[in-house]
């Protein structure tokens, strides 16, 4: 089903100024509400961060916006399309691509081998295991590519194992950016890591949204200030509040939400 949505110019191009919007999404787990009514646009070209104290439901959402989990009720709108009832893999070849928590690549592969095997899909040689590796090598020029873009071209022959951790969580981005994302959700990216890593990822991702879009779920307050253009706060699954970073910040609601019985966590 296409919907249509508002219109912007840009660059003498036509496009879509909202490339996802949810309607009232929705998730109950046996009558607890995880999800309530939440609204969600995301526009095109932007960095948008999905926030709140924790239990809020972020990564609910996320799990609702790539089918993981199936919504109780609403919708979800990816470039005027419905896709609510999509599957996961129909969602990703629309390309919205994601990024979860936890560290997710082959350890004992190099890491020019990661970023290949997210390449394959190109090829379309997934299952064709018969084949020798070396037949992977048409994808080399691009993999190094995509490595150059996130800082891990010198590593490209070491085995992944060996990366330091906010180094993996750059691969990670690679592999994501081998998938050619329209939309790249973000989960936790700089969760676990040290003031460095969170540094160095944090311009990462700044660098790489460059002519994309990023939904990002994000903790580390100075990471959104620093980056998101639009920022969404969740709290007990609910949009509290929406804007700019200083207008969320300054907003006594979302002041309350993490400052007062929600854990005590600074904005």
């Amino acid at each position: 089903m296409l919907i249509t949505l508002p219109q912007i110019r840009l660059e003498g191009r036509s496009l879509q100024e909202t490339i996802l919007k949810t309607i009232g999404l929705g998730k109950s787990f046996k009558g607890f509400s995880a999800v309530t009514d939440v609204n969600l646009d995301v526009t095109r070209g932007t960095i948008h961060a999905l926030i709140g104290p924790n239990g809020a439901g972020k990564t609910t959402c996320f799990n609702l916006l790539t089918k993981f989990l199936e919504p109780t009720s609403g919708q979800i709108l990816f470039n005027g399309f419905d896709i609510t009832n999509e599957a996961p893999a129909q969602i990703a070849r629309r390309g919205v691509i994601r990024s979860f928590q936890i560290s997710a690549v082959f350890p004992h592969l190099t890491v020019l081998e990661n970023v290949r095997v997210a390449l394959q899909r190109g090829l379309g040689t997934e299952f064709h295991f018969w084949k020798s590796g070396e037949s992977l090598n048409v994808l080399n020029d691009r993999a190094i590519e995509l490595l150059h873009e996130v800082g891990l071209e010198s590593f490209a022959h070491e085995e992944t194992l060996n990366l330091a951790y906010g180094r993996k969580r750059a691969l990670e981005i690679a592999t994501t950016l081998a998938m050619e994302p329209e939309l790249m959700l973000l989960d936790e990216p700089t969760q676990g890591m040290g003031h460095e890593d969170v540094e160095r990822v944090t311009e990462l991702i700044d660098r790489v949204a460059r002519g994309r879009t990023i939904l990002m779920v994000e903790h580390n307050m100075k990471v959104v200030s620093s980056i998101a253009d639009r920022i969404t706060v969740l709290q007990r699954g609910s949009v509290l509040a929406e804007g700019s970073y200083h207008e969320v910040s300054t907003n006594p609601l979302v002041v309350e939400a993490y400052m007062g019985s929600h854990g005590g966590e600074a904005l």
